[in-house]
């Protein structure tokens, strides 16, 4: 999440009462998570397993709940918090409305034919020559290229699923990102396609999907990928162009698909993936499965 413009590390600390390391003046650009951090952003990190991790990402000002040593050329906010001081700089800098009655900044290029009984948020962009069937819901900020096809019952932009058990609660992590659909993209029926955390979540120019998807929060799908019915694909993954992932695919956080990579029906993906085709409940090589597959058969027989 970019700010509007620049703020600086004191302006910042000031606002979430952390102590700074680093130079007042030092330049703050947004926030982002660790998987999608950049230059001039702030990640936050409340563990010790993960405090290398954001210590030596491209984040430049880590907030943390503890004073380390901060390495060179960045700064750290020190926070009792983190998480909870993360949520409210998102939320500070980053308005969601939620479908308010009242629509705000809504632009609809020509052609295109929206259903009466599709919600539309605010902040919203919507391409060219496109068509959004009834009872889809598009959240706000939401932004759609041109020669889309959304069908019945999608949701573009709903929130990420991102907690912490807190008190014996859960806690919330809010989704202050959006979802990008890119040119000549088609959506089936009742797909569910969550807003970033603090980012984008995209869907590539030609991408196709089937009925019944689910894609997490800050994942990005390539250019030409096919994914059939009934996928389910966790936050912050990657899929590479011209990926192919059929039915009932899972695939969990984080991980990163290599273009043309063929993903076979019910393939439980936990780990990147170099080009190839792959089947089974831990991806393995589609041939190397048939090869194991054939050892067991003559086991049993003997």
């Amino acid at each position: 999440m970019t700010f509007n413009q620049p703020q600086t590390l004191q302006a910042i600390s000031k606002l979430i009462n952390a102590e700074m390391v680093g130079a007042e003046n030092f330049e703050v650009l947004g926030t982002n998570e660790i998987h999608r951090v950049k230059a001039g952003e702030i990640v936050f990190v409340n563990h010790p397993k993960y405090y290398d991790k954001a210590l030596n990402s491209d984040a430049t000002i880590i907030l943390i709940d503890k004073k380390v040593d901060c390495p060179e050329g960045k700064a750290l906010l020190i926070s009792d918090d983190p998480f909870r001081d993360f949520n409210f700089i998102n939320t500070h800098f980053t308005k969601i409305w939620n479908f308010t009655k009242e629509l705000h900044n809504v632009e609809v290029g020509e052609n295109t034919f929206i259903h009466p009984s599709v919600v539309v948020g605010n902040d919203v962009v919507i391409g060219k020559n496109c068509q959004i069937l009834p009872n889809v819901v598009i959240g706000d900020k939401t932004v759609i290229g041109d020669n889309v096809l959304i069908q019945s019952g999608t949701v573009l932009g709903g929130d990420a699923f991102y907690y912490r058990k807190l008190d014996g609660n859960f806690d919330k992590l809010k989704s202050v990102g959006n979802v990008i659909i890119e040119n000549n993209v088609e959506i089936g029926c009742n797909c569910t396609i969550d807003r970033g955390v603090t980012d984008s979540t995209i869907i590539g120019q030609g991408s196709i999907l089937d009925n019944q998807i689910q894609i997490g929060h800050d994942t990005i799908i390539g250019k030409k990928v096919l994914i059939a019915s009934l996928v389910g694909i966790a936050g912050c993954c990657i899929i590479e162009d011209e990926v192919t992932v059929w039915g009932q695919v899972g695939m969990a956080s984080g991980v990163r698909v290599e273009k043309g990579t063929v993903l076979l029906g019910k393939t439980g993906v936990n780990k990147d993936l170099k080009k190839g085709t792959y089947f089974g409940l831990l991806a393995e090589e589609f041939k190397e499965y048939l090869k194991k597959e054939a050892k067991i058969r003559r086991l049993l027989k003997d």
